[in-house]
């Protein structure tokens, strides 16, 4: 149980027996942590699979649009963000930020909102993952295996390169992302040198788009998309210096966002702008494929579909990471069970977190397995759009936690503009965002008017964020100890280690 006595500072060493509490420094470079980023919001899987079902659903072509403009929105998000990472290091960034900027009880129920946000995007990409792999094994002649099998291997293999070094990971990323943004580039010069009538329109691009009726489902699908881009900051205890996490950052939305923006207008050129919804509902999923086929040999469909499976596979493997930092995070500071801070003593990974990470993904995954339920509707699409809208809510209180940040601290090195104008902007445009989210979430998942999922998913938000608001209440009243620690990182180790021995003493 956490300590009540009162502390004083004593500095001791970070290390104690098999297992240490912080994590490895100095590892991670800009594009080491670019890679993490972008293959978390696993872009082929975003272009073939995200914005081909957003044509579908939404009925609209303005897809491509919609992606450009949530790049801007969340590059004027990152203005604030990149300047505070400079006051917070800390593997469990949104909450950190959140306890900082608004305070310790909002800041707990954030750790508890982002760990089921986060979560669920990595189980449903595993879910996504045993899917497309087995329906990959019989397009090229293999045999008829289940989804479940193939998503037991992906566990396996990301559980694994969970516990290795994190440098280690960024490299197997760096690979996989290359591979991948190559095709779909391949694909998209196709789809231009060979469109369809009236040939190659900007229609899609144009921003009246955004003014429709479908514009909160446009948008709503867009932010999907971008999952992953904020992870630079779980990353900046590890690392090189704090302009590495806002040059990551900065590069990582252009990336993002010119790709998804460029690709789906692409596909739009390919089937012509008003024929791309049609033909979204006729193909699903495999419209980026049968496009390609149209024009490329055979051999690079085959491996444009083999790269779809390593696309979901680079996403899994990077959202692991970030769930289990956040493990750690909340672990370290005694918001969870301190045993979550554990970390390898041979690669400084989070041991603890990666392993508890692996065991809910295991039970989700069997219990699908066992039910028969369908894992690409309820697993996959209603995982990363549930997982979505928790992002989405953090993204967004995160913006209004740094206003209260700034206001509260001097900052006169960094401006006015990247303190206060900036993220109070971006708060009031995500907040909207946010409202037509909730309000649309039962048309995003596909589901009748009065179909109680449209509901449960942001119920199940709310539920956690009262859980964690009187838990961080508890913490205050109870254990003030601990709820100093909150949102202080390898700090409140120090402090941690200060109480134990004058415990002992």
């Amino acid at each position: 149980m956490p300590s009540s006595k009162t502390s004083r500072t004593v500095e001791v060493p970070h290390r104690t027996g098999p297992v240490s509490n912080s994590l490895a420094a100095s590892r991670l470079g800009t594009w080491s942590i670019i890679f993490f980023t972008v293959a978390a919001a696993a872009p082929e899987t975003v272009v073939g699979g995200g914005a081909v079902s957003g044509f579908a659903v939404s009925g609209v072509n303005g897809i491509p649009v919609g992606y450009l403009a949530v790049a801007l929105v969340l590059g004027l998000f990152a203005v604030g963000y990149v300047t505070m990472a400079r006051h917070v290091e800390n593997a469990g960034a949104f909450y950190a930020y959140i306890a900082k900027g608004l305070g310790r009880v909002p800041g707990t129920a954030a750790g508890g909102v982002a760990v089921l946000a986060y979560t669920m995007v990595q189980i449903s990409l595993i879910g996504g993952f045993g899917v497309g792999a087995a329906d990959f094994l019989r397009q090229v002649g293999g045999p008829d295996l289940p989804w479940w099998l193939f998503a037991g291997l992906g566990l396996g293999m990301v559980g694994l390169l969970g516990l290795l070094r994190i440098d280690v990971n960024g490299r197997v990323l760096g690979v996989l992302l290359i591979a991948e943004i190559a095709v779909i580039l391949f694909y998209d010069f196709a789809f231009l040198t060979d469109p369809a009538e009236p040939g190659v329109s900007l229609t899609t691009l144009n921003p009246a788009q955004l003014g429709t009726g479908a514009a909160g489902v446009i948008l709503v699908i867009a932010f999907t998309g971008f999952i992953g881009f904020e992870n630079s900051t779980v990353l900046a205890e590890e690392a090189r210096d704090p302009r590495t996490v806002s040059r990551a950052t900065y590069l990582s939305l252009v990336v993002i966002g010119g790709l998804y923006g460029f690709s789906t207008w692409a596909m739009t050129v390919a089937t012509g702008p008003e024929h791309i919804v049609a033909q979204a509902e006729e193909h699903s999923t495999e419209l980026l494929f049968a496009l390609a086929s149209d024009r490329l040999p055979a051999g690079l469909v085959t491996t444009g579909s083999a790269l779809y499976v390593t696309s979901l596979f680079a996403g899994m493997l990077s959202f692991h990471h970030v769930c289990a930092r956040y493990f750690f995070a909340l672990g370290r500071e005694g918001i969870g069970p301190r045993a979550l801070a554990a970390t390898s003593s041979r690669t400084s990974a989070p041991l603890a977190g990666s392993l508890a990470q692996s065991a809910l993904t295991v039970l989700v995954v069997g219990l699908f397995a066992v039910t028969g339920w369908d894992p690409v509707t309820y697993l996959f699409f209603w995982g990363a759009s549930g997982g979505a809208l928790g992002v989405l809510l953090l993204v967004t209180a995160t913006s209004m936690a740094v206003v209260g940040y700034f206001l509260r601290v001097p900052a006169p090195g960094h401006g006015i503009w990247r303190t206060l104008l900036a993220p109070g902007s971006a708060a009031l445009v995500l907040g909207g965002v946010l409202f037509l989210t909730i309000r649309s979430f039962g048309t995003v998942l596909g589901v009748p008017p009065g179909d109680p999922a449209a509901w449960v998913l942001p119920g199940a938000y709310l539920a956690v964020v009262l859980a964690g608001l009187g838990w961080g209440a508890v913490l205050r009243a109870r254990y003030p100890d601990s709820y100093a620690r909150i949102g202080m990182g390898a700090r409140s180790i120090t402090i941690r280690r200060s109480e134990e021995l004058i415990d002992a003493g």
